[in-house]
């Protein structure tokens, strides 16, 4: 039976920054043979804490399916205590909440995954902006102005806790437990699947809505080899049965229920109010992952149409499509996110780099990297070395790799590959 190899190590890549693979390769094999380390992509299960509050009963029966599905560690679940049913929390009602939660979380967790719809925002930030950089009225605006940056935009980071002290915030959101069931079933499947899909970036009717367009070349030129991309000149995409990325700008967007999204698919709509889950004036962006969408994003506040206030859609995809989590890919997207709301499966990883073992010393290695490459592959007794190199090079393409490799059971214990 085919064997897949997960993965650690420390750094990917950022956007327009070329695929970095000198990092050790892989985890390691439970039959004789090799032990080959792949590229750290993203964080994992162990390092995300859960939040539920345990009265809200869609909060604890969402949050025990989470821990079941994604196997999260006990100590991991963080249990509160608050008022359910409330759209907004007073910065006065969030703060010992936020103090407990950085009491309890272990610390090695890099993210959250809150296990609730309401409340979504804290005073005038939202509740996945809160919870990553604590209530700060700097990552609000007036009169339409900025709002603080974040640190953790476009990087490299693999571990947004130790490096920068956030840890992201994901919201498990849904009107009922069968939605949030079928989205966190949608995350599971999407690991490691490599769905074959679209990317669709809109330009429409609403030209307030529609300035990310400005940003819609560059990314067909850097995230085109990576993924195929149509760009639209419509308020909407009818009867598309491959979505995998769907990034337009408008108040309410039509059409969702003709659409087949793949697992693990982002979506999102430039407009005001989409983050307002419950009761927007708008396209609530719920809408998004009822449809099938595996995340989404929507502001909770006006925050104007500022291009950092919203996804970038390439340095989404560019994260995403090099191994990263969904709420790596979607975080590292917007510059100023203290206004935006972050919901979905937070661990869904479609293309994290994967090593199955097809037969004896066979190997597949399938990824997706952004230019092409030659890896240098070098072998080992130990994982601190010194190691040796052993061929001379094993080729990557631009886009979609799946490389056969050889590996004789007979070669030394460990084994990297460098770019």
């Amino acid at each position: 039976m085919n064997k897949r190899i997960a993965m650690p190590a420390k750094h990917l890549p950022v956007f327009l920054r070329a695929l970095t693979l000198s990092i050790l390769l892989g985890a390691t094999n439970a039959v004789a043979g090799p032990n080959i380390l792949l590229p750290r992509t993203g964080i994992s299960a162990n390092e995300l804490a859960l939040l539920v509050n345990d009265d809200d009963p869609l909060s604890r029966e969402t949050g025990a399916y989470y821990q079941r599905m994604r196997q999260l560690p006990e100590q991991n679940v963080i249990h509160l205590r608050f008022p359910a049913g409330k759209t907004t929390l007073s910065p006065q009602e969030f703060e010992p909440l936020k103090a407990e939660i950085d009491r309890l979380a272990p610390k090695h967790v890099q993210a959250y995954a809150a296990a609730w719809t309401q409340p979504y925002q804290v005073g005038c930030m939202s509740m996945t902006s809160a919870l990553a950089f604590g209530y700060d009225e700097k990552y609000c605006s007036t009169k339409c102005g900025p709002s603080s940056a974040s640190r953790y935009f476009d990087t490299a980071s693999t571990y947004p806790f130790d490096d920068f002290q956030i840890r992201p915030a994901m919201m498990l959101a849904g009107q009922n437990f069968a939605d949030v069931k079928a989205l966190i079933d949608r995350g599971v499947e999407a690991d490691q699947s490599f769905p074959d899909g679209t990317a669709y970036l809109l330009s429409t009717s609403d030209k307030a809505r529609s300035v990310r367009t400005k940003l819609f070349g560059i990314t067909k030129t850097v995230i085109g080899v990576m993924v195929p991309i149509e760009e639209i000149e419509a308020d909407s995409i009818m009867g598309r049965q491959d979505v995998l990325f769907y990034f337009t700008g408008l108040a309410q967007v039509p059409n969702l229920g003709t659409l087949k999204f793949m697992p693990g698919a982002l979506a999102d709509h430039l407009t005001s109010f989409g983050g307002q889950l419950t009761d927007s004036k708008q396209m609530s962006s719920l809408r998004w992952l009822e449809a099938g969408a595996t995340a989404s994003y929507g502001t909770v506040t006006e925050p104007c149409n500022h291009l950092q206030k919203f996804p970038m859609p390439a340095v989404a995809m560019f994260h995403y499509l090099s191994g990263a989590t969904a709420i790596e890919a979607y975080w590292k997207s917007v510059a100023w996110p203290g206004e935006g709301l972050f919901i979905g499966e937070p661990l869904a990883r479609p293309f994290a780099p994967t090593l199955t073992r097809t037969g004896e010393d066979i190997y597949q290695l399938q990824l997706i990297s952004p230019k092409k490459a030659v890896w240098r592959v070098e072998q080992a007794d130990s994982i601190m070395g010194p190691f040796q190199p052993i061929s001379r090079g094993l080729p990557v393409v631009a886009g979609r790799n799946s490389v056969r490799i050889a590996v004789p059971s007979t070669t030394k214990a460990y084994l990297r590959f460098i770019r």
